[in-house]
């Protein structure tokens, strides 16, 4: 996945404070009722993905097919809240982190 300047500094963050992970997964979560509300939070998800080792990594430790992660995680992708756990939990982020 190719990220610019902004991603890259976003996925740092990511990589160096772990709250700031779950607030930021939080406030995409929140979102998705908000107008491209799904395409934010996809593109979270993507950024977090990355930041925790990418795509084949996530995919290991997930059990799912890389391509179908890359694809899931496309702008059309449409992860199911199974996939989407998964992906959060392998981030190290549980999803009632995400309620409270």
């Amino acid at each position: 996945m190719k990220f610019n300047e902004f991603d890259q500094t976003v996925i740092e963050m990511l990589q160096e404070d772990p709250a700031f992970a779950v607030e930021y997964i939080k406030g995409a979560f929140a979102g998705l009722d908000e107008e491209n509300g799904e395409v934010l939070f996809l593109l979270a998800l993507r950024r977090l993905v990355e930041a925790r080792g990418g795509v084949s990594k996530i995919a290991a430790e997930t059990k799912l097919n890389r391509e179908t992660l890359y694809r899931t995680l496309s702008a059309r992708g449409n992860p199911t809240i199974s996939t989407t756990k998964k992906i959060i939990n392998a981030a190290g982020i549980h999803f009632a982190e995400l309620t409270g």
